[in-house]
């Protein structure tokens, strides 16, 4: 029997399940009712972002406006303008910090997302001595906060010699437990007949982790996604990284936002410019995420 005909017959008594879907039972009021509380909830979302940017577009007079007013009454875009004429004046250029805040944030989450997913399938699909007290440790390291480990991990990085390099930040964005607790939860609903018939088929367990088990998981890889590139793209990294050409954007941004009140209209552009990124991430791979997680989700 071939590969295919065998991970068809393994899915076929889940994709059963999957299509007989429970009728929601409520009235149209409820849906009526629900429909506005979703609204609702929406806008109490979106405000704080449509704020900031309507903030931004302000000119300084109305930033300063009591009553403060939500939308701008004559917006412009010289807050920007302002800003980027500011980076200019920098000797380090703004495409440099660009660069530093862009390199660190692919490298470290494409990093995390490979080690972590690497990790997971084996502590979640294979069982070995000491199995269940390595995802314990896992678990009990994300209770403590970077405060906690800032110190130890300091140290740790001094005595590598990576202070004031990038891999300070990369690294240490590898070994996140958020990541691999995600993975690891997700990859135990994973059917592990599709991985059997994969095996009888002659595949080896590159071939498995990489066409069988990611797609299926897909939906936690893109969150996993999500959560890398929000943390490392608001990274200063003031801590480990000492030389200017090497800083991020976020921490250069910040120093022009702490300029004090003559620059209050461009500290409001850098609040757009910072959360642009993120935003714009989140709401592409969260279509992604409803989209694959209506086919994916097989359970044993």
């Amino acid at each position: 029997m071939s590969k295919k005909k065998h991970v068809e017959a393994a899915e076929k008594p889940y994709r059963k399940k999957l299509i007989r879907r429970r009728k929601p039972n409520r009235s149209i009021g409820g849906d009526v009712v629900l429909g506005i509380f979703m609204v609702l909830m929406a806008l109490i979302m979106v405000f704080p972002i449509v704020y900031a940017v309507e903030a931004a577009l302000k000119p300084l007079d109305e930033l300063f406006m009591f009553p403060p007013r939500v939308f701008a009454k004559h917006p412009t875009t010289d807050n920007f303008t302002d800003l980027f004429v500011t980076m200019g004046k920098s000797w380090v250029t703004f495409s440099r910090y660009l660069f530093n805040t862009v390199f660190m944030t692919a490298v470290g989450t494409a990093g995390h997302l490979l080690i972590a997913s690497m990790g997971a399938f084996v502590l979640a699909k294979y069982d070995f001595p000491g199995n269940k007290t390595f995802f314990k440790i896992v678990t009990v390291s994300m209770m403590f906060t970077g405060y906690v480990t800032g110190i130890p991990n300091y140290i740790l990085i001094s005595k590598l010699g990576w202070v004031d390099t990038y891999w300070a930040i990369i690294i240490p964005a590898f070994a996140a437990p958020t990541g691999f607790f995600l993975m690891k939860q997700f990859m135990e609903g994973l059917p592990s007949s599709l991985i059997e018939a994969a095996k009888i088929d002659g595949a080896n367990e590159w071939r498995v982790f990489s066409q069988i088990v990611m797609p299926n998981v897909k939906p936690a890889w893109m969150t996993l996604i999500i959560f890398s590139v929000q943390g490392l793209w608001n990274q200063r990294g003031s801590t480990y990284i000492y030389s200017e050409e090497k800083k991020t954007l976020v921490f250069a941004l910040q120093q022009i936002q702490a300029g004090g009140i003559a620059r209050t209209g461009q500290a409001a552009a850098v609040t757009v410019v910072v959360m642009i990124v993120p935003v714009l991430i989140f709401i592409f791979s969260q279509t992604q995420i409803l989209e694959t997680m209506a086919s994916s989700g097989l359970k044993d």
